[in-house]
Order: structure tokens, then C-alpha cells, then sequence
């Protein structure tokens, strides 16, 4: 099976969780007008089963190529941030949140350098895709008891191309 990435875009991505990125109207100038705040971008969502948040730093290399999907993951107990430290784009594979994931659903996002995402809790979605050498993102998920990961082989693998 293969899928074609596709440009990232807060709508739609809107099903799996937040794009954060600094555009839009929804700014306030603040620090007496020295700074611009980019307001309000992501809804964390830790506090299930007395979460805390955690702020990590995660450095990715890329997957061998060609680009072959074969597992998914999510986080059933909070939301999970990833925002690029450096300006390289990166993909982003998806799927709806439920109790299995199938190769047929999954959706793959062109991320550029300066677009975060922030995954709803219980969204299946690749670990780290990244496009250059090496990348840094500062991660913002869930800390505490519970088990907040569940890995699922797919059904199929899933080749993907990118423009």
C-alpha cells in the first residue's frame, strides 16, 4: 500500500490534534510591546489518572528509505507536543483514534520547520519522521503512573512518497 504525504494545514489536521505554528490572528503584543505572543496554540491534555506534564527534548534520525510504515502508537492517558527546534521539514503519519489502527487509515502530513503538532490523547501516529540528518523537537507530553503507550503492528505496511 502507499500513501502521499500532503501539506500540513491546521484544518486538516483538526481531526488528530493542534498545528502549532506562529501565524494567524491570534496574537498579543506583550513585554511593553517588545514581544508578540501567539496565543492559546494547543490544548495539553495531561491530567488523566493524576498526570503531570513533562518537557522533553527528542533528537530523531531518519528511517531508512524507502520510507515503509509497519507500526503505530498512541497515548491514551494525554496529548503528546512536538515542536522542531530546527527549520526542516518533517512528516507526520496519522490515524483516528479507536481501539485498533489499519494501514487504510492513515494519513501523512508534510510538516515544515516552523509547524508544531500537538496529538489529541488516544490519536495513533508514527514516532518521529524526520527528513533531515538529525533533528531536535521539544516534546510536551504526559509524566506520571499509568500506562500511556500502546504500539500496534500494521496490517500492512505502508510505503510513502513525498514530493
Amino acid at each position: 500500500m502507499q500513501i502521499k504525504a500532503k501539506a500540513l494545514t491546521a484544518e486538516a489536521f483538526a481531526p488528530f490534534g493542534d498545528v502549532v505554528e506562529a501565524r494567524g490572528d491570534r496574537t498579543v503584543d506583550i513585554n511593553e510591546g517588545t514581544s508578540t505572543r501567539f496565543h492559546d496554540l494547543a490544548r495539553i491534555d495531561v491530567e488523566l489518572e493524576n498526570g503531570r506534564p513533562l518537557v522533553n527534548i527528542f533528537r530523531a534520525s531518519p528511517y531508512p528509505k524507502p520510507l515503509t510504515l509497519k507500526m503505530m502508537e498512541k497515548h491514551p492517558l494525554g496529548s503528546q507536543l512536538f515542536m522542531p527546534l530546527e527549520k526542516h521539514a518533517y512528516l507526520v503519519a496519522v490515524a483516528p483514534a479507536g481501539e485498533e489502527v489499519h494501514s487504510e487509515d492513515l494519513v501523512v502530513f508534510l510538516a515544515q520547520g516552523d509547524q508544531g503538532v500537538n496529538f489529541h490523547p488516544g490519536t495513533w501516529h508514527h514516532p518521529l519522521l524526520v527528513l533531515a540528518e538529525k533533528q531536535d523537537f521539544l516534546v510536551i507530553d504526559r509524566g506520571g503512573k499509568g500506562d500511556n503507550l500502546i504500539e500496534r503492528t500494521l496490517d500492512e505496511p505502508v510505503s510513502v512518497a513525498i514530493e
